[in-house]
């Protein structure tokens, strides 16, 4: 297809299989050792005295067609890693290789693309952003907004984009009679909504959603992971789905993998990550979410203060300081990410 010609129907379209039912080989998205690592600076000239490690060694592949999501508290890494397999930060280490649109075949990774080639991968992924209150621009109308990528990536003459644009709207549910609006003008759901349309407007094959309701009321987050699901459904779109509220994760995702200071902690099937959690943390998780009619839980006075150090930056599992079931041997060792069956991923010494 010309990138000339306008595709509505979805990056994934042309592949039949459903979430979680892909061959082995079929991946869009494969994470090999990734570290993000920033700089902290300090003194008078801003000398770098040492390095904060948002990403430390996350591994995992996402297949064609599948939620996947990342879930873990603020500050985990979630959003890092988002970024960074997205292209719009710089990777410490490690490898993310892309298998979409022409590089299906023979996957890709960003450092390797340059000019025109970086660009045609980008239209086959997109992103939705946290906070649709700053994620669009005050000073263009919804027709602006929605006309901007197809014009980027040279989609369609003026009369099929301004088509385009219309289904767009109408897939996310808003009127077309919105198109001469701008963003202050709309809720928040319905700023959420046209920034789903942004994401979709390109066809793509792959899809971040980053956080996309944790800034919207709770009365229409439902009304937005709804919609997420049913266009990723129809369209049969690979999603990678950051959050950290697992009421959502466990509404959408197929697979997900457990988030703590930069480390995977555990990573499975949905089901089993929340009927048999492997990792201590994931348990903790599980505890925190609050439960209608359910009374207040009581402190556990065994799991300690996330600040007290656990023996060493590069020695010894993240979790130890706050782990109720820890040993001497998580202080010294760090535990590696191990599949004990059917796919369920748990990095700890104490399962």
């Amino acid at each position: 297809m010309s990138d000339n010609n306008i595709n509505t129907n979805g990056g994934g379209a042309t592949n039949g299989n459903t979430a979680g039912n892909n061959a082995g080989g079929n991946v869009s998205v494969d994470i090999s050792g990734l570290k993000v690592h920033f700089p902290t600076r300090g003194g008078v000239i801003g000398k770098i005295s040492g390095w904060t490690k948002a990403v430390d060694g996350v591994s995992f592949q996402i297949e064609r067609g599948e939620v996947f999501a990342v879930v873990g508290e603020s500050g985990c890494g979630k959003t890092t890693t988002a970024q960074a397999v997205m292209g719009l930060i710089p990777v410490t280490s490690g490898a993310i290789r892309l298998s979409l649109g022409g590089h299906r075949d023979k996957p890709t990774v960003w450092a390797d693309l340059r000019g025109e080639e970086r660009k045609r991968l980008r239209r086959q992924m997109q992103i939705v952003f946290q906070d649709p209150y700053s994620s669009l621009n005050p000073r263009m109308t919804v027709r602006a907004i929605l006309d901007e990528p197809l014009i980027i990536h040279k989609l369609g003459a003026k009369a099929e984009r301004d088509a385009r644009i219309g289904e767009l709207l109408e897939q996310v549910g808003l009127s077309p009679a919105y198109l001469d609006r701008y963003p202050h003008e709309f809720s928040g759901g319905q700023r959420q909504r046209v920034g789903i349309a942004r994401a979709l407007a390109t066809s793509p094959e792959f899809i971040v959603a980053d956080e996309p309701v944790s800034a919207l009321d709770v009365s229409i987050q439902a009304q937005i992971i709804n919609l997420l699901q049913d266009l990723q459904q129809r369209y049969r779109q690979t999603m990678l789905f950051i959050s950290h509220d697992l009421a959502v994760v466990r509404h959408i995702a197929n697979r997900i993998a457990v988030m703590y200071k930069g480390k995977i902690m555990e990573m499975g099937g949905n089901e089993r990550i929340f009927s048999s959690p492997a990792h201590p943390y994931t348990e903790l998780l599980l505890k925190s979410v609050p439960a209608v009619g359910a009374a207040i839980a009581p402190r556990n006075d065994d799991i300690s203060d996330d600040r007290e150090p656990s023996g060493g930056n590069d020695t010894g599992c993240a979790f130890y300081p706050r782990c109720p079931r820890r040993r001497e041997r998580c202080k010294q060792e760090t535990p590696a990410l191990e599949d004990f069956g059917g796919g369920h991923l748990s990095a700890c010494f104490c399962r």
